[in-house]
């Protein structure tokens, strides 16, 4: 109870019911399923370890090469490997500020299947193989056209 409370020059107050909604939903803490946001995030933090390790290999591959321009893909590659370093230290940070642990995967049927807890809520989620190389290819996809094509802020 706050100083206020008590003193009835508060009592004829208007108040719309919007902030009155937003007011007493300022306590309640999200508990349950995951949200399609956090969902995202969940299907990001799986994604975005594979995608570092193939842009890595490529990186090691063309290092090694003797293409005429290797020089030029490998620095192109370093800047696509530190695009998704920090994206998938952006998507850690968030899930831990949203308080989701991923716990563990596990495969059946060429389905992988990953464990999360969400505040208190544990449930799989699982990807085949065939999406996760689709969705994989979108987001490089993504990257790159992000590094060739950056937006004027």
């Amino acid at each position: 109870m706050s100083k206020l409370d008590g003193n009835g020059r508060w009592g004829g107050k208007m108040l719309l019911t919007e902030h009155q909604e937003q007011y007493e939903q300022r306590n309640r803490t999200a508990a349950g399923k995951a949200t399609a946001e956090e969902l995202r995030l969940i299907r990001d933090s799986v994604l975005l370890p594979h995608l570092m390790t193939m842009v890595q290999k490529s990186l090691d591959e063309i290092s090694r090469s003797q293409i005429s321009m290797h020089n030029v893909m490998t620095r192109f590659m370093r800047v696509l490997l530190d695009r998704v370093s920090i994206e998938t230290f952006n998507n850690r940070r968030e899930l831990k500020k949203r308080n989701i642990k991923i716990l563990s995967d596990e495969t059946q049927d060429d389905i992988v299947y990953n464990r999360y807890l969400c505040r208190g809520y544990e449930d799989k989620f699982g990807m085949t193989r065939e999406v996760m190389r689709a969705e994989i290819g979108n987001h490089l996809a993504k990257a790159v056209e992000s590094i060739l094509k950056p937006t004027k802020e």
